[in-house]
């Protein structure tokens, strides 16, 4: 009888995941980021849309509600405003196949306090969206615990829907361990998950041992887009960027910000050019350190050798990627780090530090070096070893291949169906 009935309830589990494959299609998947890409804004988040443009086809319809700080443009000029807001300058809702992009206001000032308040009035904004615009989802998936996590704790209350969380970074690694307020917001965010993501080991690590179970824990890394980051001639993306033929080149592509360690990268370049003068180094991106790193570029004497191009569309970077030899990342905390794979991608060797989440990538001396944040020197000697050492593409091809967007949807596409289940 024991047995019979046991059997019973295998058939029937098997019956209700098949069934769950199949009805998959006919479901409609919420997405809560904390930022997404729009026209005056097009890096942020855009990780996430990369992996919500393969998960399109198995869902009927993808929600994206990204709750965004109320933000007038003028205000962009003044430094005392985070340069996060500054991606938030009137973000316009849009649709592409069957996904459409919901920018909800919602009001925030750059002070503690109103931070902690933050998840509660993007949780309302989000909330009178889909009221207005009759949403219906069966399954949430916040990304950053903070304040996407809070919105879709939020919701999940309401309209008792999964919740899958995705830790990214200073979420994980950072905000919780803030203060004791932080900390009561996170474990309340966390508790409500059915599951938990997070890109990185160090990451992982970090949710355990803020007292997350660790059974409903899994690492699935950021994946890159393989039609786009992909092998081409050397000679002809140097020609379309106009980059000296004769020239070793090394890249960098990452938000201007303290955390990116570009200070340490340009120091580091004092030292390389000193012994190989026939290098250029690109660093690609905006941000706040413009002016304090352009003054370091002239102060070194490095100008015509170190060069601030500012953003670039995405579509540009893998010109970028394969028109170099080298690429840097010279963190000092990275959740993972899309950057290195994308370069991989195009066949590039990386030295990155030690930051958290180049070790899931830099895996072994064939793919890269990696060396302590914060310290130009090992930095430059890393750099000149790199460029003088001759390294085998196909090795770096094959190892970067898990990291394919494709691969990584169905990994998430897992955790999905679980918690259906």
């Amino acid at each position: 009888m024991i047995f019979s009935f046991i059997y019973l309830q295998l058939q029937a589990n098997m019956y209700k995941m098949k069934n769950n494959l199949r009805n998959l299609k006919s479901k409609n998947l919420l997405i809560i980021p904390n930022s997404f890409p729009h026209k005056n804004c097009l890096y942020g988040g855009v990780f996430i849309k990369g992996q919500i443009d393969v998960l399109a086809k198995y869902f009927n319809k993808i929600y994206v509600i990204c709750p965004t700080p109320y933000f007038p443009g003028f205000f962009k000029n003044f430094n005392c405003f985070p340069a996060s807001w500054k991606k938030a300058v009137n973000p316009i809702n849009y649709s592409y196949k069957s996904v459409s992009v919901y920018f909800p206001k919602f009001f925030k000032l750059p002070v503690n306090f109103s931070r902690k308040k933050a998840g509660e009035r993007a949780y309302k904004a989000a909330l009178e969206l889909i009221s207005k615009e009759n949403i219906k989802f069966d399954i949430i998936h916040a990304h950053f615990v903070y304040h996407a996590g809070y919105v879709g704790a939020k919701l999940k209350g309401r309209y008792k829907k999964p919740l899958i969380i995705t830790g990214h970074g200073y979420d994980v690694y950072e905000l919780p361990f803030r203060d004791n307020d932080f900390k009561k917001i996170v474990k309340y965010i966390l508790k409500s998950a059915d599951y938990v993501t997070t890109v990185s080991k160090s990451n992982y690590k970090k949710l355990v041992e803020f007292g997350t179970d660790k059974k409903k824990i899994t690492i699935i890394p950021n994946s890159y887009n393989a039609k786009k980051f992909k092998q081409i001639s050397q000679e002809e993306c140097k020609d379309r960027l106009d980059i000296p033929k004769n020239k070793k080149i090394i890249i960098s592509v990452g938000y201007l910000e303290e955390i990116k360690g570009y200070e340490y990268s340009i120091k580091a370049m004092r030292e390389v050019i000193n012994k190989e003068n026939d290098v250029l180094y690109f660093i690609i991106g905006n941000g706040p350190l413009k002016t304090r790193l352009q003054r370091l570029i002239n102060n070194l004497n490095l100008n015509g050798y170190v060069n601030l191009v500012g953003g670039k569309p995405h579509d540009e970077v893998p010109l970028w990627m394969n028109a170099c030899d080298l690429s840097v990342m010279p963190s000092l905390k990275e959740s993972f780090g899309i950057a290195q794979i994308e370069a991989m991608a195009c066949g590039k060797p990386v030295v990155a530090t030690r930051n958290g989440g180049s070790e899931d990538i830099i895996v072994n001396k064939k793919l890269g070096y990696l060396v302590e944040p914060k310290n130009p020197d090992e930095l430059a000697e890393k750099i000149l070893l790199a460029l003088d050492r001759k390294w085998d593409k196909e090795y770096i091809l094959e190892h970067v291949k898990k990291f394919e967007s494709e691969k990584i949807a169905k990994e998430t596409l897992k955790i999905y169906k679980k918690v259906m289940n």
